[in-house]
């Protein structure tokens, strides 16, 4: 009897094992560490926790590296489906870029998988993968970070192509079978696009343990950004702003972490507000370094007005800095901030945010910014995204 039940139970934990170690496949244009930002910290950070969780997995990109098609790097395997195109022309996302990933998408198709996982940005993918999948008879999940909608794809693009961006997005909610969205923001944002697919809503999240752990680099600032150098990021308010600051604090001291295509933009800014002293923007931090300069600072500041989550406000949390970022209605990182607490929220504005960069500066010390981080610590992310996978 006990022999039976003994067997009983091995057959079960190897069922419950094989189940583990599924083949999940990433599709994504950009990856860690060759493209720094929001989606691919959550793609590197959630890859090799699978790995670490007997699952094998499979990240296909363009070629970012020199050397094989395919590489290795803790456990997660990179296979380039294309050459790397520039993925921003004119200071706007390459249409080129992403249609010729878009095909490239089709070679899947010679891959095996037992799920897939697309990036939604760009769309062109999505309806590549879904070919796949349907001839492979396969599941098809895709990644959500925000929704940009007929009036912002109007301001980006303008005219008939932004226009034709717009039907592009429509058409790609229809792909997936299933949704995995980044935050209750862009969920709410997709129920109200009229999206009717499964959603799964998989918050990003950090490594507590880690953060903790990061000793500041010596690049001390009072403000910090880190980001991509995006118009839509308002890095420009930010710089205005430390101008209006430094009439009651001459000496603040401002890092801009990042690059991107509003680098010269705001290099000018700061030369004209003469602010060479109080703002400098270093282009070429690996990925990682960024928390050293961020645990050296007194608060993070991102007036962006679109954001499909805002990871770098809960990382900078984590790290112990108070965060100030808009109240705009497109914004996902506004729903992190509990105001007095880890930070507060402004207006697009630069006198409302030089405004709250004196407040942080004259109350941090009574702020809590770490009191709700361990609910997004990353293993919780990762079993919910196991869950979802089924």
């Amino acid at each position: 009897m006990n022999s039976k039940h003994n067997t009983a139970n091995v057959k079960e934990k190897k069922a419950l094992h094989d189940e583990s170690v599924r083949r999940i496949a990433f599709v994504s244009d950009a990856v860690l560490p060759y493209h720094n930002g929001g989606k691919e910290r959550r793609l590197y950070e959630l890859a090799k926790r699978l790995v670490s969780d007997s699952c094998e997995v499979h990240v296909y990109t363009m070629k970012w590296w020199d050397g094989p098609r395919v590489v290795q790097h803790e456990g997660v395997q990179y296979h380039a489906l294309c050459k790397q195109y520039p993925m921003y022309t004119r200071g706007r996302r390459s249409m080129y870029e992403a249609i010729m990933f878009g095909f490239a998408t089709l070679k899947l198709l010679f891959e095996k998988f037992d799920v897939v996982d697309v990036d939604h940005m760009p769309y062109f993918p999505l309806f590549s993968a879904r070919i796949v999948t349907w001839i492979k008879g396969k599941k098809m999940y895709a990644t959500w970070h925000e929704v940009c909608g007929r009036e912002k794809w109007n301001e980006y693009l303008g005219g008939v192509v932004g226009w034709v961006a717009h039907l592009v997005e429509q058409l790609s909610f229809r792909m997936p079978d299933v949704i995995l969205s980044n935050s209750k923001h862009t969920t709410a944002r997709l129920r109200h696009a009229g999206v009717r697919k499964t959603i799964e809503t998989i918050p990003l999240g950090v490594d507590t343990e880690y953060l903790r752990s990061v000793y500041p680099d010596g690049n001390e600032s009072d403000v910090i950004f880190v980001g991509r150098l995006l118009h839509h990021k308002h890095i420009d308010t930010l710089v205005k702003a430390i101008a209006i600051v430094k009439t009651r604090y001459p000496n603040i001291v401002c890092n801009i972490i990042g690059n991107g295509p509003e680098k010269i933009t705001l290099q000018t800014l700061i030369g004209n507000l003469e602010l060479q002293k109080n703002v400098s923007i270093f282009d070429s931090v690996k990925a990682g370094e960024q928390y050293k300069f961020m645990k050296a600072s007194k608060m993070l500041v991102l007036p962006s007005v679109q954001e499909g989550f805002g990871l770098v406000v809960l990382e900078a949390n984590a790290l112990g800095l108070p965060a100030i970022t808009t109240s705009h209605t497109n914004n996902a990182a506004k729903d992190l901030i509990v105001e007095g607490v880890n930070g507060f929220l402004t207006e697009t504005d630069e006198t409302a945010l030089a405004d709250k960069i004196v407040q942080v500066l004259d109350s941090r010390h009574a702020m809590n910014p770490e009191r709700d981080v361990a609910q997004y610590d990353w293993k919780f992310v990762v079993r919910n995204l196991k869950h979802a996978l089924v």
